[in-house]
Formats: structure tokens, C-alpha cells, sequence
């Protein structure tokens, strides 16, 4: 039987180039956005790869829509080998002092509460593979606490982190690995508003980066891809830096 994965927030970015590298690995690819218009062309882009993909249109953050999500896919799918919680991004930026709590609630729901919605509802159809395994996305942030107003999405990575090695230590017993993938400054849309309001101080960004480069979606992807392949057996509880070394300056 050929083996699934389900990529959350996978319409763009890192998700879909994910998304091709597992496909192209012989993976049937579970798609997940909220944005629908956005995952048909993603779609349309895996199955001009000859790539087989499904999309399912639900809120990660939104534990009702998890739930019933989840419903729906037990109904197609008789398991999930591998879980790519990948959903997550910045919100914005505020400093503690101005910080709202809707603003604080958003963006811990969107990078921590959604792991939890959505590893807990895949956990039943986890078990039902021979080879299964979580990868999960924290960030550089969740180390260096993230740029000026980036503290709140840098404490939610950090959670991530912990939360990555308790599920570890939850679920060895089914066999099912659970690891994450922690980027460092990677070209994609994240920092969209940023490249728009000063392109300067985005490219200065690399000199804080000993390769001095940005890092390319596909380099995270074929991380993510060895981690749910089984060159990567005995590993569990791991968080694998991507970052060209910008953790060391």
C-alpha cells in the first residue's frame, strides 16, 4: 500500500516544496491550507508531477474544524505514515508592552495549539503504519527568541521544541517517531512584508549568516524528507538546525 503524508499548510512555500520532494519519493500527498484557491494550484502543480494529492480545506488553529477534518479523512484514508506540521508564520510583529492578547492568543494558536489539534487527531491513523513519523517546524526563533516584536512567535517555537520531544517520549511505544525541523532565514513569503517595506535591511540579514546566503525551500524539504524516510530509524526527540550557520554568529 503506498504511503501517505499529510502536509499542513502546504499550498506554498516550504509546505509544497515538501509536499514534491515526498511526492517524488512515491508518497500520496494529504494537502491542507486555508486558502483554496492557493492549494488548487498547488494541486495542479503535484499532478503535473505525477504526483497523487489530496486537499482538505480546514483552520488549524480551530480545534472544531480539526476534528471534523480528521472524520473525513479516516473515511478515504486507512492510515497516515508521515505528519508534516508545517502551518505556522510570524502574525505580525508586537512588542510585550503594546502586545493585545488576541494578537498573543493568534499566534501562539497558530504555531503551538495547532501541532496539538492536529498530532492528536493523525495519532489513531499513525498507528496504523508500519513506519511512522511526525516532523514538526519550530524555528531559529525558538532559540534566539526572534527579532524586536518576534517574541511571542519565538516563545511558541520554543514550545514546539519541547512539545516535538514530549511526543517523542509519548508515542515510542507505537513505534512512531517524532522529530522537527528548525529553519533559520529561508526565501519564501514569511518574510514577504519585510522584502516590501525594506529590501535593504532584508538583504542585510545575510551578514548574520555564516554562509552568507539565504536558505531555498527544497533545502528544508529534503531534510524533512530524510526524516520521514528510514535512513532516519533510530532518530526521535531530534531538532535538525537549517540555518547555514546563522545560529553561530
Amino acid at each position: 500500500m503506498k504511503q501517505v503524508a499529510l502536509i499542513t499548510g502546504g499550498s506554498g512555500g516550504i509546505g509544497l516544496a515538501t509536499a514534491k520532494e515526498l511526492g517524488c519519493a512515491g508518497f500520496s500527498i494529504i494537502l491542507n491550507d486555508i486558502n483554496a484557491e492557493q492549494a488548487e494550484i498547488a494541486l495542479g502543480e503535484l499532478k503535473e508531477q505525477n504526483i497523487e494529492a489530496d486537499f482538505y480545506q480546514f483552520d488549524v488553529t480551530d480545534e472544531d474544524q480539526v476534528l471534523a477534518a480528521f472524520e473525513k479523512i479516516s473515511e478515504k484514508y486507512e492510515k497516515i505514515d508521515v505528519l508534516v506540521n508545517n502551518a505556522g508564520g510570524l502574525g505580525g510583529r508586537s512588542r510585550f508592552e503594546e502586545m493585545e492578547t488576541a494578537f498573543y492568543r493568534k499566534v501562539m494558536a497558530f504555531n503551538l495549539d495547532s501541532v496539538f489539534y492536529v498530532t492528536r487527531s493523525a495519532i489513531p491513523l499513525l498507528k496504523k503504519s508500519d513506519y511512522a513519523s511526525v516532523i514538526n517546524f519550530t524555528s531559529i526563533a525558538g532559540w534566539n527568541s526572534g527579532g524586536p516584536g518576534a517574541g511571542i512567535y519565538g516563545t511558541a517555537k520554543a514550545g514546539v521544541t519541547t512539545m516535538t520531544r514530549a511526543m517523542a517520549k509519548d508515542l515510542a511505544e507505537y513505534g512512531i517517531r517524532v522529530n522537527a525541523v528548525s529553519p533559520g532565514t529561508i526565501d519564501t513569503d514569511f518574510h514577504k512584508a519585510t522584502k516590501e517595506k525594506n529590501m535593504e535591511l532584508f538583504q542585510s540579514w545575510k551578514k548574520n549568516i555564516l554562509m552568507n546566503r539565504f536558505g531555498e525551500p527544497q533545502e528544508v524539504a529534503s531534510v524533512v524528507k530524510f526524516l520521514a524516510g528510514k535512513d532516519s530509524s533510530f532518530l526521535t526527540g531530534e531538532i535538525i538546525q537549517i540555518n547555514g550557520g546563522q545560529a553561530f554568529i
